[in-house]
């Protein structure tokens, strides 16, 4: 057997989606040692072993399983290093080459694309925001988990990127989750390359993570147990919920109650223009939609974007939800707290972009109450900051194909 090495430079969607403990594991099966490691370009391999197998590997690591991507992979020939062993080394901070030569060449804007000393962009690695996965589903609604019941529940299969990161590499340095320090618990997840949450860098708990709370529409904090059962019990009352997600807040109310959805035009000062409704599940959505096998899929892609499709006759939606058109959008929920508060609401809810016409989305709390305050009854916050603004994707199926008619969260 002839030994050797290789250098194997990846770009695409290859961080905070799993990618490095895939390649951990796929290096243990081959027997080959060596590194793996994230810098503001991507990930890089180096890789020791017998010649064929290092072959082997290149041709795995092209087709990683979702929601990574590889979209560029150069493998180079490096001396042979006795390494005993494959590792998950420390992430390269910087815009530096991937050897560290290039140093402070580059730097990185608010939105986490990276530029080079000449001004031009360079690979973004940063992945997009993903809808809570069937494993973080099943903990938060089994009572014997601790994450039961917790709204930022999420892996690295599942929950936000794009919108909580501010830099790159993509590692909890650089996210608004910098200022949430892991308990015991969540540290031995994160550190463990064998474990679903290693290097999830929203990775937190009812312990040590972030928390909800319940407002008033001045910013006073409203007392309350349950503030996600709370939002629930005021939509059902008729009142309008401005709701703290993933890119900004939503403004949320009854889809089933006409007077609610006209309060809402009328505060929002959108007279027309339909809105978008959040439903519990696809069971939902086929009560209120006649929907083909393409837009089932559009649905619960993990992007979860709002899809138009055409609605049913004569079902429980107001018609001021989508006046004028036979088209309503329709949307699953994403994040853990969407399926708390629509399991609790037990209705379809408006789920509109929460700011009044023609301004951009609300996305952090005190300018929720500034923004908000004549709009909602309440506001349901939390404490994650939001680095990037980012509302709901828009899609439609046309002459059977997936087209994005806005393209936002989920696939940027």
């Amino acid at each position: 057997m002839t030994s050797g090495g290789l250098r194997i430079e990846i770009r695409g969607i290859v961080q905070g989606v799993g990618f490095r403990p895939w390649v951990f594991r796929i290096a243990h099966e081959l027997g080959i040692a060596g590194r793996v490691r994230n810098h503001a370009r991507g990930v890089t391999v180096e890789a020791f072993g017998d010649a064929a197998v290092l072959d082997r590997l290149v041709a795995r690591l092209r087709a990683p399983s979702p929601p990574a991507q590889v979209r560029d992979l150069v493998a180079e020939a490096i001396p042979f290093e006795p390494v005993s062993e494959f590792v998950i080394a420390r992430s390269e901070t910087g815009g530096g080459d991937p050897d560290g030569s290039a140093g402070g060449a580059g730097g990185s804007d608010p939105r986490g694309i990276v530029h080079s000393a000449e001004g031009g962009p360079r690979a973004l690695s940063i992945p997009p925001d993903l809808a809570t996965c069937l494993d973080c589903a099943r903990e938060l609604a089994d009572p014997a988990d601790r994450r039961y019941r917790y709204a930022f529940t999420n892996c690295t299969a599942c929950g936000p990127r794009f919108t909580i990161a501010f830099g790159v590499p993509y590692d909890r340095p650089a996210t608004t989750m910098a200022l949430f320090v892991m308990c015991p618990a969540c540290q031995r997840e994160y550190d463990d390359p064998r474990d679903r949450r290693f290097h999830a860098q929203p990775n937190a708990c009812p312990v040590c993570g972030p928390q909800l709370a319940l407002w008033s529409p001045r910013g006073q904090p409203l007392a309350s147990d349950d503030p996600v059962a709370d939002v629930a019990a005021r939509i059902a009352r008729g009142e309008i919920v401005a709701v703290k997600g993933l890119g900004g807040f939503h403004l949320a109310c009854d889809a089933t109650r006409s007077a609610a959805v006209a309060a809402l035009r009328r505060r929002k000062h959108r007279d027309a223009r339909p809105f978008a409704v959040m439903v519990a599940d696809l069971a939902a959505a086929r009560a209120l939609a006649v929907l083909e096998p393409e837009e089932v899929a559009l649905l619960e892609a993990r992007e979860r974007p709002i899809v138009l499709v055409r609605r049913r006759p004569a079902t429980a939606i107001a018609p001021d939800v989508a006046p004028d058109t036979e088209l309503i959008g329709l949307m699953l929920p994403y994040t853990p707290l969407h399926h708390l508060l629509l399991a609790a609401a037990a209705r379809p809810l408006v789920m509109t972009s929460a700011n009044p016409s023609d301004e951009p989305i609300c996305a952090e709390n005190a300018e929720a109450v500034r923004r908000l305050g004549d709009i909602a009854d309440a506001l349901l916050v939390h404490d994650r900051a939001i680095a990037t603004r980012c509302d709901d994707s828009v899609a439609r199926v046309i002459a059977g194909q997936p087209t994005l008619l806005r393209r936002s969260r989920g696939y940027v």
